[in-house]
């Protein structure tokens, strides 16, 4: 056997596992079982925060499983508006448990101030929040690094990072020297590694960017503090992960950024530093492949991106201006003015294709009610060529023109509406045609910030 499950055909409703703790399932089970694991369709901020929450409704547990703190999801329930950085978008509902995977970085500041804002509005977390042992913490240093060597490269070299450290964490993590939550409980291996570390970084602080250096006994001392803090929180999530598939609850991969901002699938060197798409879900999770059962993109019905890289269909300038003033685009985390743009096809197609998505969430359709004409980008120019798939290089993209296919907008609200059959013909008419270009099912639409403003086809 290949594989650790058997299925008895389709028509038989039952599914053994293999080993010692053999358990049958029965068909009502089997239904119920679902893993499901959303990301984003582009360069981040798609309104994946309001779909994970309107998807949290069904799930008994959301998992976080990469990036830390430079991620930003907004929910709006009532009159509240909720913006996670770290901890996942499904802790907003009581009866739900939410993990941080191994795949994060963690800055202990931003967790206990989100723990501490969750508070003040009486959302208890302890009990329902757990954080893996393995996961990488985010120390001073990495913030810094982060910020001055953001700073000190040419305007037009800049990335576009939050300067949350999220970059240089992950590097101390690839070189086999990051301070992950297990070394909290061992104070010996703790000071030892964090002497080490700040020594290091205060020679590339001096050297380099002539930044001051860090006092590594009052770090010491700070993790310490924190450690005492988080021993609540500390699991094996794998393991727990792993023990709740088995039981059958429903499980919700909640990804931070977008596919275009993956590390080794996006628009290197304008991406941020962890995989974003949907196989990381496994690796920062410890839960295996075979274990997910559908994968859910969201996409904005135009476009946006924060920070520098290529970006085909962004409008000009003063139009752009007015759009994002309009549409409200400005980053959850940083409050940076997010680039705007037509939807574009060929981004959402290749995201489907690299992350394997089943269904597309389409998020802010009500933004575009207003506009007279709509535009879709079918396709890229390159060289006076019509080229068939999305560039790998973000220098070959940054020379594509994209080819428009106009479509005539709806003119109406839409914020009101809850079914499909109450949608706009026209509006209609473009979710369809943005399926079509995409290749595959648009199963959620959003016409508003609020959980009930979705229709769910």
């Amino acid at each position: 056997m290949t594989r650790p499950f058997v299925v008895c055909g389709p028509g038989t409703g039952l599914l053994f596992k293999a080993g010692p703790a053999s358990r049958v399932y029965t068909r009502e089970m089997e239904a119920k079982m679902a893993v499901r694991i959303l990301v984003g369709a582009a360069w981040g901020d798609e309104g994946k925060g309001k779909i994970v929450d309107f998807l949290s409704e069904q799930a008994d547990i959301v998992v976080r499983f990469q990036g830390g703190a430079n991620a930003g999801h907004t929910v709006q329930i009532g009159e509240q508006e909720y913006i996670l950085h770290l901890i996942p978008v499904g802790i907003l509902r009581p009866d739900k448990t939410c993990v941080i995977g191994n795949g994060t970085v963690i800055d202990p500041e931003a967790l206990m101030e989100e723990i501490e804002m969750l508070g003040s509005h009486g959302i208890d977390v302890e009990g329902r929040l757990f954080i893996s042992h393995n996961a990488h913490l985010i120390m001073p240093y990495h913030k810094l690094i982060d910020r001055v060597g953001e700073e000190q490269r040419q305007e037009e070299e800049r990335i576009g990072t939050t300067g949350r450290g999220i970059g240089p964490a992950y590097a101390d993590k690839a070189a086999r020297k990051g301070i992950r939550i297990v070394d909290l409980h061992d104070h010996g291996v703790l000071k030892e590694k964090l002497q080490r570390n700040i020594e290091e970084a205060n020679r590339i602080l001096d050297a380099i960017y002539q930044a001051e250096a860090f006092d590594a006994d009052r770090i010491i001392e700070e993790y310490l503090a924190f450690a005492r803090q988080i021993g609540p929180y500390v699991i094996n999530t794998s393991e727990y992960l792993n023990d709740a598939i088995d039981d059958g609850k429903e499980i919700l991969f909640e990804g931070s950024q977008g596919t275009l901002l993956d590390v080794d699938h996006g628009t290197y060197p304008y991406v941020t530093s962890s995989n974003t798409t949907t196989g990381a879900a496994c690796m920062g999770a410890g839960v295996g492949p075979t274990r997910i059962d559908e994968v859910i993109g969201v996409a904005k019905a135009y476009t946006t991106r924060v920070g520098n890289g290529p970006f085909p269909t962004e409008f000009p300038s003063r139009w752009g201006d007015e759009f994002r003033r309009m549409a409200g685009e400005f980053g959850a985390t940083t409050g940076r003015p997010r680039r705007c743009g037509w939807f574009d096809a060929m981004v959402v197609r290749y995201a489907v294709m690299v992350n394997g998505i089943d269904s597309l969430a389409l998020a802010r359709l009500d933004t575009l009610d207003s506009l007279q004409t709509l535009r879709l980008c079918v396709g890229y120019r390159l060289n006076g060529d019509v080229i068939p798939h999305l560039p790998n290089d973000a220098n070959v993209l940054a020379r594509c023109e994209p080819v428009y296919e106009e479509m005539e907008g709806w003119d109406r609200p839409t914020g009101h509406i809850r079914t499909w059959s109450e949608l706009p013909v026209k509006a209609r008419a473009y979710i369809e045609r943005v399926a079509e270009l995409v290749k595959t099912d648009v199963k959620i639409i959003s016409v508003g910030s609020h959980r009930d403003a979705t229709i769910f086809l």
